[in-house]
């Protein structure tokens, strides 16, 4: 699909099963026209994306990525806050150097109605198919903010994966949650079990309420954020060890996820 002579590029991979994951933060590019516009620095702006989600993702059977930056077009937002517009809507930073022209806005929110399009066009799908989905909702979250030489953040305010449950039925979907939080502890990772735990600083956000209204009873997702405990957030260099471990511990825990919803599922028969 083409958006203002852009070709827009959701990219799209429809596998086995009822599990399927995005990342929506993944991305570092933007429009052409919009680069000179930018006030920040192309180092501070990878910063605040979620580098390599896109290969975890990549991980599950199914998969659904976006083609632009979130400074592009924020994915996560309703469509109104999608657009950091202001310091106080991007963590305080001054992201374009004026007001948007109005074809930049149109276009942005383009992308932003055709990455939903495609996403509602496969989970669509996938009901159709399997009666309900897991959506895994990736992200990566940083913990150094004070400086590259500085101590990280508190741990006991920031664990190494983080399950946002903020907007879903979570009566419902126990079991799923449970599982899918217990496989992630309970098999080692990087010679440690991880510090796995729910809405202690992240709750889901747009796309998870999205899901969740227009889904109720067929799909659960879970808003997953890594810390970024395997890769270094100042500079963007992967610890490819601890990021292979961290893949494997993903992959493992996929089949859990499939049978605890298969589990919910079948309760409804």
């Amino acid at each position: 699909m083409e958006i203002g002579g852009y070709q827009a590029t959701t990219q799209v991979h429809r596998g086995k099963g009822p599990v399927v994951a995005t990342a929506v933060h993944h991305s570092h590019r933007l429009f052409p026209d919009s680069i000179p516009l930018l006030a920040l620095d192309e180092a501070a702006r990878a910063r605040e994306e979620d580098p390599y989600t896109d290969v975890l993702a990549r991980d599950c059977p199914s998969w659904i990525l976006p083609a632009w930056s979130r400074f592009q077009v924020d994915l996560n937002r309703p469509p109104k806050e999608a657009l950091y517009r202001t310091p106080q809507m991007a963590w305080g930073l001054q992201v374009w150097k004026g007001p948007l022209p109005e074809a930049v806005v149109r276009r942005s929110l383009a992308a932003y109605d055709e990455f939903y399009g495609a996403l509602y066009r496969l989970l669509d799908t996938i009901v159709e198919e399997e009666g309900g989905f897991v959506l895994l909702d990736l992200h990566a979250y940083n913990h150094r903010r004070a400086g590259p030489h500085r101590p990280p953040a508190n741990p006991c305010l920031n664990p190494e994966v983080n399950i946002g449950t903020g907007s879903m039925d979570r009566e419902r979907w126990a079991p799923v949650v449970e599982r899918f939080m217990d496989d992630l502890h309970r098999f080692e990772c990087c010679g440690r079990h991880l510090d796995v735990r729910e809405n202690v600083n992240f709750r889901g956000r747009e796309l998870a309420r999205r899901v969740h209204r227009d889904y109720a009873g067929r799909g659960c997702v879970l808003a997953v954020e890594f810390k970024k405990f395997f890769m270094d957030e100042w500079t963007g260099i992967l610890d490819l060890d601890q990021f292979g471990q961290l893949r494997r511990l993903l992959r493992r825990a996929l089949p859990g996820l499939e049978e605890s919803l298969r589990r919910v599922l079948e309760c409804e028969k």
